[in-house]
């Protein structure tokens, strides 16, 4: 659960059923973490943020608000002007530490969030004109990539590229290296990339974040089903679901499943179909990758990049990466 995006994903509901429709026909069964986020799933997500045992959040603001000064810097070169983008802004809450700073010291930059949801820009672009009334900013929706290829035939300024929160984990490491790639052919030489990592530590730390004491994360995942059931017009019974996490320290995979726990078979009108579940069959719903240095290293190199600085918070839970486009 790396998404602090905090965005409703609205897609036409034949999509939605299509992708529902063969993610439960597969073997395994999965679903897409993307689905997470309708209003309530970004409600409990708010709460899981909360957490003392969340502190994926709280470490990557930490490190904005000790580095602030430091990546202005490498930003700006000397003065030069850029453009600060961000891929799935949410509410930019971490964000808005480096912002308010570089409108403090008079950068010479503007701020373009992209998202594909034109409702989060909306009250991004609402909450900056309040509290910084001189910055510029250009909300931009649509696909990340779209987006960026049409900045490619824009002034020639330096694009500095945001992608926080640990969302990289999302992907395993062929897809990330793909994803990685593919944002390096959007840009130009000299181009920043800042990429947030959530690195090993402790696996009852990493498993106390995605299982927390108090059930938020629980329910949270739970929500799908009832997401699926309310848009879809399925009939999943949620007591016949349990949540459950797991966590490998070799390989870094932070994995979340929705399990049965019957035999049982579910219906869904929107795909006219029917799914069978043997018992403790699980839901696979979500990878959270965590990382070492020499992983890190290893996507900036395949993708085009060099790494000219790891900056860390004070406990070493969470890393954001500085590339350059080469």
């Amino acid at each position: 659960m790396e998404k602090e995006l905090n965005e409703e994903v609205v897609l036409p509901t034949d999509t939605f059923a299509s992708e529902i429709d063969a993610g439960l026909s597969a073997s395994p069964k999965a679903i897409s973490s993307r689905y997470f986020y309708d209003a309530e799933g970004d409600r409990l997500f708010q709460k899981i943020m909360q957490l003392d045992e969340y502190y994926l959040s709280r470490a990557e603001y930490a490190i904005f608000d000790q580095n602030k000064e430091l990546l202005l810097q490498h930003f700006a070169d000397q003065g030069r002007a850029f453009h600060m983008m961000e891929f799935g802004a949410g509410d930019g809450w971490k964000t808005k530490v480096l912002l308010h700073h570089f409108v403090q010291q008079h950068a010479d930059f503007d701020y373009r969030p992209i998202d594909i949801s034109g409702n989060v820009l909306e009250e991004l672009e609402g909450s900056l004109t309040n509290e910084l009334p001189s910055l510029q900013v250009q909300g931009m929706e649509g696909e990340y990539f779209e987006v960026l290829s049409q900045m490619q035939k824009t002034d020639g300024q330096r694009k500095v590229v945001l992608f926080l929160g640990s969302n990289i984990g999302n992907f395993r490491q062929k897809q990330a290296i793909g994803f990685l790639s593919t944002l390096r052919a959007s840009l130009t030489d000299g181009d920043m990339a800042l990429i947030g990592f959530d690195m090993k530590k402790d696996p009852h730390v990493i498993r106390s974040a995605y299982d927390d004491a108090q059930g938020v994360t629980r329910d949270f995942n739970m929500n799908l089903l009832r997401r699926l059931n309310t848009e879809l017009g399925a009939n999943f019974d949620l007591d016949r679901f349990k949540h459950y996490q797991s966590y490998d320290p070799e390989s870094g995979e932070c994995k979340s499943y929705l399990v049965s726990t019957e035999e049982q078979e579910v219906t869904m009108q929107a795909s006219q179909a029917a799914y069978h579940f043997k018992k403790w069959e699980p839901i696979h719903v979500e990878i959270s990758r965590k990382f070492d240095f020499e992983t890190i290293n290893e996507l900036a190199a395949s993708s085009g990049f060099d790494v000219v600085k790891n900056l860390r918070d004070k406990d070493e839970y969470f890393t954001d990466s500085l590339w350059v486009a080469t």
